[in-house]
């Protein structure tokens, strides 16, 4: 496993340290996300795919952002209470962090440079950007925000079937 990903540190949402490490699956799926946003219904979808997998060993992974549309301008409690109840959310999610510029956390560093954007540009566009992490951390795709999640289900899917078992 690329210990380079797995020793990011990361905030939780209550303001607990954690490293990608606490977090180590079969799949891995990384959402910069935002509670204002004309794709933050995409939080439903997320669950789905979390309670769905995650026994198979999917972990879903949800960053809040504010840099796009100042569309998650809430306190983290505030984030954690609008996924809740609006979403049932219950898979982990972090402390807001910013995915680009020279403030960009170091996880978002690093997904960008192995899964670059359309024609290579590293940079993320907007809110709801995914990254399936898979193959112990040897293998990162992106998908855009248009991409529902759920049209993600047959991909991990087949991750979580051909990893070895532990």
């Amino acid at each position: 496993m690329p210990s380079q990903l797995f020793s990011i540190p990361l905030v939780n949402i209550h303001g607990e340290t954690k490293t990608m490490a606490d977090f180590t699956a079969k799949a891995i799926l990384v959402v910069n996300t935002a509670s204002e946003c004309g794709f933050t219904p995409q939080y439903e979808e997320l669950e789905q795919l979390w309670q769905r997998y995650r026994a198979e060993g999917l972990m879903v992974l949800g960053f809040p952002c504010n840099q796009f549309g100042q569309q998650e301008k809430g306190s983290n409690q505030e984030i954690e209470a609008f996924c809740q109840l609006n979403y049932g959310v219950s898979f982990p999610m972090f402390a807001k962090v910013e995915v680009n510029g020279s403030g960009a956390h170091p996880l978002f560093g690093y997904l960008k440079s192995q899964a670059p954007g359309l024609l290579g540009h590293q940079a993320i566009k907007w809110n709801f950007t995914k990254f399936l992490i898979s193959d112990e951390g040897r293998k990162v795709e992106r998908f855009a925000p248009m991409t529902k999640p759920l049209t993600l289900a047959d991909k991990i899917a087949r991750i979580l079937k051909d990893s070895p078992t532990d």
